[in-house]
C-alpha cells in the first residue's frame, strides 16, 4: 500500500475535472458512481470535511466485480466516517487519465483535495479495512474527524449543490482550451478581489508553467534557460523533486535578474508543492544558494 501524499490536487490535473460543477446524486446505493460533471462537486468538496475513498472500476474486470461487495460492505460500516465513490474507468477516461491510473481496479483517496494512491488489485475485506483504519488516522492528522452515522441518520449529504463561481469556470476552460492569457486574466481577476484565494494563487502559478511548456521539447543541455525548462516540464507533470532539482541548479550557475527569476520559479513550486516529501531539502538548498 502506498500512502504518499501528492500535495497539490493540479499536479494530476484533477482542477480540470471541475470545469463544469453538476450536483452529485447517490440514490439509494451506498457507493456513489461519480462522473467528470459531478468530480468536483461531490469529491473535492467532501474531501474538505470527510475523507473520500475512489474506485476506479470496469464492467470486463474480475478482481473489480470482487472487490464491489467489500467495498460496499464498508461503505455501510463507515457510514459518515468515509464516503466511496466509483468511477467507471471506460464511461470516464478524463478521470483515470487525471489519477494515472496503470489498471484497475485502482483505489484511491482524497483529503482536502489531497490524491492518495492506496492500493490496485482485488484485497481481502480485513486489508481493506486496515487500509480504511490508517487512512482514518491520517485524515485526522490533518484536522478531519468525521463521526460515524447514528443508525437512521444520513451524516454525509451526497446531494450537493454547488454555486458555481462562474470565474473559475471561465478560467478551467480557458485552460483546457490551451488559451493561457485568459486563464491567467481570470485568476488575476479573482486574486484582485480576493488576494488570500488560494485556488486562484495556484491556478494563477499552473497556468503560467503551461504557458511556457506549450509544445516545448525537453532540453538536451544545461543552460540557464533549459534548467528552467527542464523544471517547468517536471512541475507540469507534478514530478517535484526533478522541478526543484533543476530550479535549485539554475540558481546555483545564475546571479543577479537571472537568480531573482529562478529564485521566484522555485518559489512558486513551493506554493504548489505543499507538504511534497522533497520540499523541505529543496528550501535548504535554495537557501544555502542564495546566502
Amino acid at each position: 500500500m502506498s500512502m504518499s501524499t501528492p500535495s497539490f490536487a493540479g499536479a494530476v490535473d484533477l482542477s480540470s475535472l471541475g470545469a463544469k460543477k453538476a450536483p452529485a446524486r447517490a440514490g439509494d446505493s451506498p457507493v456513489i458512481d461519480v462522473t467528470t460533471e459531478g468530480f468536483e462537486s461531490l469529491i473535492l468538496k467532501a474531501s474538505e470535511t470527510i475523507p473520500v475513498i475512489i474506485d476506479v472500476w470496469a464492467t470486463w474486470c474480475a478482481p473489480c466485480k470482487q472487490l464491489s461487495p467489500i467495498l460496499e460492505d464498508l461503505a455501510i460500516e463507515y457510514a459518515g466516517r468515509l464516503l466511496v465513490t466509483k468511477v467507471d474507468a471506460d464511461a470516464e477516461p478524463s478521470i483515470s487519465q487525471a489519477l494515472q491510473v496503470q489498471s484497475i481496479p485502482s483505489v484511491f483517496a482524497v483529503i482536502k483535495g489531497q490524491l492518495i494512491p492506496l492500493f490496485q488489485g482485488a484485497y481481502p475485506k480485513d486489508q481493506v479495512k486496515q487500509i480504511f483504519e490508517k487512512l482514518l488516522e491520517l485524515a485526522a492528522e490533518q484536522g478531519l474527524s468525521p463521526v460515524a452515522a447514528v443508525e437512521g441518520e444520513q451524516q454525509v449529504d451526497t446531494n450537493v449543490e454547488v454555486n458555481a463561481d462562474p470565474r473559475f469556470d471561465q478560467a478551467v476552460d480557458a485552460v483546457n482550451a490551451g488559451d493561457w492569457d485568459s486563464a491567467k486574466k481570470a485568476y488575476q481577476g479573482i486574486l484582485d478581489s480576493e488576494p488570500g484565494d488560494l485556488d486562484a494563487q495556484g491556478g494563477l502559478i499552473m497556468a503560467g508553467i503551461f504557458e511556457r511548456t506549450d509544445g516545448v521539447e525537453p532540453p538536451q543541455g544545461d543552460s540557464f534557460d533549459e534548467l528552467l525548462i527542464t523544471a517547468d516540464l517536471a512541475a507540469a507533470s507534478g514530478e517535484w523533486e526533478s522541478a526543484l532539482a533543476a530550479g535549485i541548479k539554475a540558481v546555483q550557475l545564475s546571479s543577479g535578474a537571472e537568480r531573482e527569476l529562478a529564485r521566484t520559479r522555485l518559489v512558486e513550486y513551493f506554493a504548489l508543492a505543499g507538504d511534497d516529501p522533497s520540499v523541505p531539502g529543496a528550501r535548504i538548498a535554495l537557501a544555502n544558494a542564495l546566502f
